[in-house]
This record gives C-alpha cells, sequence and structure tokens, in this order.
C-alpha cells in the first residue's frame, strides 16, 4: 500500500517552549482544565505530528486552564522512510507500552528515557487525547480504555464511528493509562484515537477534526476559535464495542484464514480467523468484531487482532 502523507518538517516544533525538547505549553491563567495533546509516540504515524504542527501553526491558545502539546518519539521519527515505514515505529522498544514508573525508572531504552521526560507532564493532564495511526487501511477507531467517564467523553463528542472499550495490551501500559488516567476513583480523561492508516492523507483530517471536538469539549478554546475546515461531518450514530479476547502471537508461526480488514462481524462462533503454532484461532461467540486484525508486527507477545461484541453500559 503507498505511504502518500507527506513527512511534516519539525524542525521549527520539536525545539518546544519548555524545558523538554518537543513538549509546548501554554497557560490562560485562568482555571480551567490542563489539556494535553500528543501525537508521534510512535516514530512512523505522522497524522499527529501534522495535527500538532497545524493547531501551533494556527495559533491556538487556551481560553481558560491550560494546553500541552508533545511530540513523542522524535528520536525514531528522525529515522524516518515512507518505503520502510515500519522502521521508524521506535529504536528500541514500543513506547506505548512503557507507561508506569517502575518500568521508566529503569532507563535502560531510548523510549523509557523519553517517556521519564515526558511523564511529568502527562501526569499534570486532566484530559489527554493521544493521536494514533494503523499498520493497515481501516476505519478510524476511539480506544477509551475500560473506564466508564471516557467511553461517557467519547459518546460526547459523537466521532468516530466506532468507539473501542479496551484493557490494553499485555506487554505493558499505554500513555493513555498512566497514573490517574487508569485510576477509577479519579476523574482525569484520556483517549487515544487510532485515525486511519499511517500512510492516508485522510488520517491527517481525521486528527485534527478529533482535536477540535476534544478541544471543545474540554472548555480549552471555543470552536469558533479553531479553523471550520478541520471539523469533518459526524457519523449518523457511533458504535461501541468491548473488547473480550485479544489474540497474542505465540510465535512467528501465525497466519490468518484471509485478508481481514478490521470492524468484521463474525455471525458465527467458531469461525476459523487463522492459525496460531498449527492450531485455528476461533471466534469464541456470535456477533464477534475483529479490532485492528495485523500482521506487519508480528513477534511473540503481540497482539494480533482484538475480539469485541456490543458494549452494554
Amino acid at each position: 500500500m503507498s505511504f502518500l502523507l507527506p513527512c511534516p518538517d519539525l524542525s521549527a516544533e520539536r525545539a518546544g517552549n519548555t524545558d523538554t525538547p518537543g513538549v509546548w505549553h501554554f497557560d490562560s491563567g485562568l482555571s480551567g482544565r490542563h489539556v494535553m495533546i500528543t501525537g508521534l509516540v510512535h516514530g512512523n504515524e505522522l497524522c499527529g505530528a501534522w495535527a500538532l504542527k497545524d493547531l501551533l501553526a494556527a495559533g491556538v491558545r487556551p481560553r481558560q486552564g491550560s494546553l500541552t502539546l508533545a511530540f513523542g518519539n522524535l528520536a525514531a521519527f528522525d529515522r524516518f522512510d515512507a518505503a520502510r515505514h515500519d522502521a521508524s515505529r521506535f529504536l528500541d522498544e514500543d513506547m506505548n507500552r512503557v507507561w508506569s514508573d517502575a518500568c521508566m525508572a529503569r532507563p535502560i531504552t531510548q523510549e523509557r528515557r523519553r517517556a521519564a521526560e515526558l511523564a511529568p507532564w502527562v501526569a499534570r493532564a486532566d484530559w489527554l487525547l493521544d493521536l494514533h495511526s494503523m499498520h493497515e487501511p481501516g476505519a478510524p477507531l476511539l480506544l477509551t480504555g475500560t473506564l466508564p467517564r471516557n467511553v461517557t467523553l467519547a459518546r460526547r463528542l459523537g466521532v468516530p464511528g466506532h468507539v473501542v472499550v479496551d484493557a490494553g495490551h499485555k506487554d505493558g501500559v499505554r500513555m493513555r493509562d498512566y497514573g490517574r488516567f487508569g485510576d477509577a476513583d479519579e476523574d482525569a480523561c484520556a483517549l487515544l484515537i487510532e485515525c486511519g492508516f499511517h500512510g492516508d492523507p485522510a488520517s491527517h483530517a481525521v486528527a485534527l477534526d478529533m482535536c477540535a471536538r476534544f478541544l471543545a469539549e474540554a472548555g480549552c478554546v471555543d470552536a469558533g476559535d479553531l479553523p471550520a475546515q478541520w471539523r469533518l461531518p459526524a457519523p449518523a450514530a457511533q458504535r461501541v464495542l468491548e473488547v473480550t479476547d485479544a489474540v497474542v502471537a505465540p510465535s512467528m508461526d501465525v497466519r490468518f484464514a484471509r485478508d481481514w480488514q478490521g470492524l468484521e462481524t463474525l455471525a458465527q462462533a467458531g469461525t476459523v480467523l487463522g492459525w496460531a503454532d498449527g492450531a485455528a484461532i476461533e471466534t469464541p461467540y456470535d456477533q464477534c468484531t475483529l479490532i485492528m486484525p495485523s500482521l506487519r508486527q508480528l513477534k511473540p507477545g503481540v497482539t494480533v487482532v482484538r475480539l469485541a461484541r456490543d458494549y452494554v453500559g
């Protein structure tokens, strides 16, 4: 598949205006939420970098509270090559699996060191939007985690058309679940949006639309403060799906039965999705929906597809 989204020039933006490279912070001087938007947590996910660049170019400033914009894995981004874009996802390990204090306390990789630099900003935020894109072409997905307050926020935003309630990955903690964002007794909200395929220019438009809606819903800006063209038409309805199972690769011997695109809903339990170490991978229940199937990052311990059903809550 062609990588058509151009690589942004971040030579100016990477400096930031704080003591942390790549981090921009603006304070209104008035009480209100501390809102944070992050992009480029993976070095090949350019839509987030473009959206942050656009926010800075538009001179967006908070009317109340504060706004932090953070470019994540700049070191991985620096080796981006559209012909080999998977190679710039990270340098040593996935930076969206290291978000626990215990993990960051062992700065044995470049990603852990960078996460530790960003962590104080994430810890200060009341609302967090983390912009991502996908290995494969697919419709945008908004990942809420399991806390009801995030599902409620996703429904208020009204976009994208599919919301996924998920518990994360077994191989590490995501930024979206760091600290009080993962605490049921707190009120901090965090969402992660998968905007579409890495190289699809439409992912840039999806990221800008979500930023505009998120900032307005947070009370950080008025809707009229942002360019009207950033807003995309809202879907007629949202479908909220709850992940019940994750298929994790036991080895490199994993293959799919067909070229799954994601969001297929399979009517019958026992439908064969593929095989792992020769054993069939089957749907565990009727009306099972596939979430982000991909073998592009295949290695033992990596989730290759998640299985979901309609959320009740």
